[in-house]
Formats: C-alpha cells, structure tokens, sequence
C-alpha cells in the first residue's frame, strides 16, 4: 500500500496540529487598509504649498493652515484605522480612546473650507467645501468603534484585566518588532515574527476564556517582558559587531520560549475542554436526578 511522505518539510506538515514555525510569518495576516487611499491623503494637499506662496500674506497664512489641517487630518486617519483593525482583530478589546478617524473628517473638512476661504471672497463655497469634505471622509473611511468589544454578558472586572494584559503584551510585541530591525537580518526578524504568532495564540486563547489568565500571566508579562530586553540588546551588540555567537544564543532563546508558550497554551486548551466536560456531565446527573435522558422524545 502506498504511504504518503509525512515529514518536516512536506505540505501536511507531518501532521494535523501544525506548529508555528510551519505555519510561516503570514499565518492570519491581513492586509492593511492604512494604505493607498491614506497616502493619498498626504499627497493631495500638497499644492497648497504653491497656492501658498503665489498669494498675499494673508493667503499665505491661509493656505499654509489648511495645508497642516489636511496633512494632520490624514495622519489622525491613518492612526484611526491601524487602531481599528488593532481592535477587529481581539476579541476582547476596549473602544479606541481617541475617535482618530472622527477628528480627521472634521480637520478634513475644516482644512477644506479654509482652502476655499483663501481662494474666494465668499462665505457660501467654502462652507459646502467643508460639509462636503467632512462627509465624503466619513464615508470613505467609516467611523471609529464606540463601544466596548467582547465584554457583554461577561464580568467586567476580569475582562478588563484580560485587556489590560493583552494591550501590555501587544506593546512587548511591538516594541520587539522596532528594536530587531535595529540588527539588519532578515532571518532575525522572521524568527522573531514566528515567536509572535506563538504568544498571539496564547492572547487569543485567554480571551476566549478570561480565566485562563492566571494560568497565562507570567508568560504574557514576565517572561514577555524579558524577551522585549533581550531582543532590545541583541539589536544594539549585533547592530554594532555583527557577533555570530550574540546571533545564535538570540536564536535558541526564541526557539526555547516558543516551545515554551506553545506547550502553555496546549495546556489552557486541555483545561478548557476539561472543564466543558466537567459541566456537560453534571449537567447530565441533573437531567437524569430529573427523569430527564438524554435522546428522550418530548
């Protein structure tokens, strides 16, 4: 009987439960929509710097305003949507604290009027400039998240302690990400991102189930606070020397706390389905205590 090839490099992965490191660094990325229309964003503004310096001083004054009223509006834009795909992507997640993207369509629309204030003599035409403006950016870019994400019908107290760690692990993880691009390797960076998809299965797992995170907390803290240092100083030797010894000590760290926060979270896995377990059957005695079988017709 013929045998399929099951092995490290082979496209099962040599099994059903594929680890980390066989998933690859794109294993549930997404494109991001901070991109394209957004930089348009920067760009259309620009000639007013032209439009600026062909008038008088007060349509200098002007035009220089709205042209930093359209340029800081497409930053706040640009922010409000890295935040809002930040928040679609937990499922626990407090409401962005800033409504960045609401901010930009009402700078949007103020930098537009004022534009059209220094180019006409009217009030009429730079007031529809800036409604219109203000309106076609909500449109175009939709409105922040107002509300709370996850937390219905859950106490409040331990949600918020969920997202309070995982907002603290995000920033670990995003502060490794800007410190090993210090370093200049490649191959460096994309150990370091398999590492994260590690500790990003964990922060789901914990929100699945909020209880889970006493079990979690060293891990999504502690061990995850060492290994934002350790990255911190490997860039900065390895930046500097190009040490092969730094590199590869570096390297068997990210292989030893990805085993780590893998096994971890197989465990919270396990917990969980034994906990389900634990309450499927006593609910089955109470049903029974009841006269109640399971399988019965009414």
């Amino acid at each position: 009987m013929a045998r399929r090839y099951g092995g490290k490099y082979s496209p099962e992965g040599g099994g059903p439960e594929q680890s980390p490191v066989a998933r690859g660094t794109f294993h549930g990325a997404r494109r991001t929509r901070a991109g394209g229309r957004v930089n348009l964003l920067f760009l259309a503004p620009l000639p007013l710097v032209w439009q600026a310096f062909s008038s008088g001083p007060t349509g200098l004054i002007l035009n220089l305003l709205a042209l930093g009223m359209l340029l800081l509006a497409a930053w706040l834009t640009r922010e409000g949507i890295l935040a809002q795909e930040a928040y679609e992507a937990r499922k626990v997640a407090r409401a962005p604290g800033i409504p960045r993207k609401l901010f930009g369509s009402v700078l949007t629309g103020l930098g537009l009027g004022l534009a059209g204030f220094a180019a006409s003599d009217g009030i009429v035409a730079p007031l529809i400039y800036a409604v219109v403006g203000a309106v076609l950016h909500s449109f175009a870019f939709g409105l922040d998240p107002m509300k709370d994400k996850g937390m219905e019908g859950i106490d409040k107290m331990q949600t918020d302690r969920v997202a309070r760690v995982v907002d603290q692990a995000e920033t670990y993880l995003s502060a490794m990400t800007d410190a090993i691009k210090r370093a200049g390797d490649r191959q460096a960076e994309a150990r370091l991102e398999r590492f994260q998809l590690s500790v990003r299965d964990m922060l789901r797992t914990v929100e699945d189930d909020p209880r889970d995170l006493t079990a979690a907390r060293k891990y999504l803290g502690v061990y995850l606070m060492g290994a934002r240092d350790a990255t911190v100083k490997f860039a900065d030797i390895y930046a500097r020397s190009r040490d092969a010894d730094a590199r590869s000590d570096y390297m068997m760290l990210l292989t030893d706390l990805e085993e780590n926060f893998v096994a971890k979270t197989r465990k919270l896995l396990e917990d969980n389905n034994t906990d389900l377990e634990v309450e499927i059957g006593v609910l089955r005695d109470r049903l029974e205590r009841e006269g109640v079988r399971l399988g019965d017709t009414p």
